[in-house]
């Protein structure tokens, strides 16, 4: 049942932040490319492999830093997205993937570096498009927690996902031939492993 529920909530929130571009590609993009192809959904091209796997690498362990020590220093566990699966163990793997890879990882991804990356970095160029992108990527996640973590703790949060927003950005536009597919893996092994702790209660 968690996972009938989880796959309802995963397509409502897709759509719900596919609706924008997807009005946007309709009105300014559709005689130039599919909306897969101008959101980004299309096989990664690595241009340089190390510099791929190290970016890849130093976003995953920021986005755990984030996770594992600063969020809990301001947030209880108890009011995380996580939590739903504390203590369950091995059987919620399905609902975890679902809520890592669909419901979150794609859902923002789509939005924030398929959508507003592409849109951000044609009209300022990269450098600033980017930065804007991670800005507001960082602000949703501390809107999303300034009623928990207060001010310091949300300042906090801003910055570390805002970086983390800017890094997969950055593995996107300069490293994987503008395809949002390398960012979408990012983000989901970073959520996964975030609900796997919680789902053996590691932390």
């Amino acid at each position: 049942m968690q996972s009938i529920n989880l796959i309802i909530s995963a397509i409502l929130q897709i759509l719900l932040f596919s609706i924008i571009p997807f009005i946007w590609w309709f009105f300014s993009g559709r005689k130039k490319s599919s909306f897969l192809n101008w959101i980004g959904i299309k096989i990664p091209v690595v241009q340089d492999k190390k510099k791929f796997i190290i970016t890849f690498m130093l976003s995953l362990v920021l986005l755990f830093v984030v996770s594992f020590l600063v969020v809990p220093l301001f947030v209880d566990s108890s009011d995380l997205a996580t939590s739903q699966f504390e203590g369950a163990g091995i059987a919620v793997i399905i609902p975890v993937l679902i809520y890592a890879f669909v419901q979150t990882g794609f859902s923002e991804e789509l939005f924030f570096r398929g959508f507003l990356t592409k849109r951000l970095v044609g009209k300022f160029g990269f450098n600033m498009g980017n930065a804007i992108q991670g800005l507001l990527f960082g602000l949703v996640h501390g809107v999303m927690f300034v009623s928990l973590a207060g001010l310091l703790g949300t300042l906090v949060i801003i910055l570390m996902t805002g970086i983390a927003g800017w890094l997969m950005g950055w593995i996107n536009e300069k490293q994987s031939g503008g395809s949002i597919l390398s960012s979408w893996l990012l983000h989901g092994c970073a959520n996964a492993l975030a609900s796997i702790f919680s789902m053996f209660t590691i932390f």
